[in-house]
């Protein structure tokens, strides 16, 4: 298969990423497409829907062999369930799939036609096999089973970031690491009150702890800027 576009935003890193897409709404993405697909006949009629589905592989997890079963998040990363009955990312073929927003059409950039989404589950780099709309009709179920993951992820945290922190994140970048935050970037497993986590997001190194359902905002270091100790 053939990558027709590779996904531009500000994970730099896999921790942090939201576990599904949609999570994190506020999260801007822009898809890129490779020479060989930059025409704007391809996506033509592309605007009339809402919603795209990305096609996409997990280029930083590949492993050479596989396993039968894995330990979801959900489950606290103990149990193990069949990789078919689960979205973990160490897969025999490292395929995954994204349902985003489509924001707009940037039809003049430089790079040709280019998608601006929002809510996208993908790391910055990230190679697009395939785009295609998002079907209401077709793709939604609301009466479908969900499994062992059939309870809606609404466990957010209450984000505590001191103003003077808060005015080093760029004002366009704010409300997309308060989602982000908000949501546990955690490991499932790791409750360590005493432990502090650091996310890598938009130029900068968040440090962070998390303590019951509070997550409190300890440090901010500017990766472009140097060094803030706040």
């Amino acid at each position: 298969m053939k990558i027709i576009a590779r996904i531009e935003n500000d994970f730099v890193s896999k921790f942090g990423i939201p576990r599904q897409s949609g999570l994190a709404p506020s999260v801007k993405s822009r898809v890129v497409f490779e020479p060989e697909f930059r025409s704007a006949d391809a996506l033509r009629g592309i605007e009339d829907f809402s919603h795209l589905w990305l096609i996409w592989e997990f280029s930083k997890a590949k492993k050479e062999a596989w396993s039968p079963t894995v330990r979801p998040p959900r489950l606290g990363g103990n149990q193990r369930m069949g990789v078919f009955a689960t979205r973990s990312p160490f897969r025999p073929n490292p395929i995954g799939l994204s349902c985003v927003k489509l924001e707009k059409v940037l039809w003049q950039s430089e790079n040709g036609p280019v998608l601006l989404v929002s809510g996208a589950d993908l790391m910055n780099g990230t190679p697009i096999y395939d785009i295609k709309p998002y079907l209401p009709y077709a793709d939604s179920h609301p009466e479908a089973a969900g499994g062992f993951a059939a309870e809606e992820w609404e466990r957010k945290l209450r984000v505590s970031c001191p103003g003077e922190m808060m005015a080093l994140i760029p004002p366009e970048h704010r409300r997309a690491v308060m989602d982000i935050l908000s949501q546990d970037p955690r490991p499932a497993y790791q409750q360590d009150p005493e432990r502090v986590y650091g996310m890598a997001y938009g130029g900068m190194d968040i440090r962070f702890s998390v303590a019951g359902d509070e997550l409190t905002v300890r440090q901010i270091i500017l990766n472009q800027g140097g060094k803030n100790d706040v």
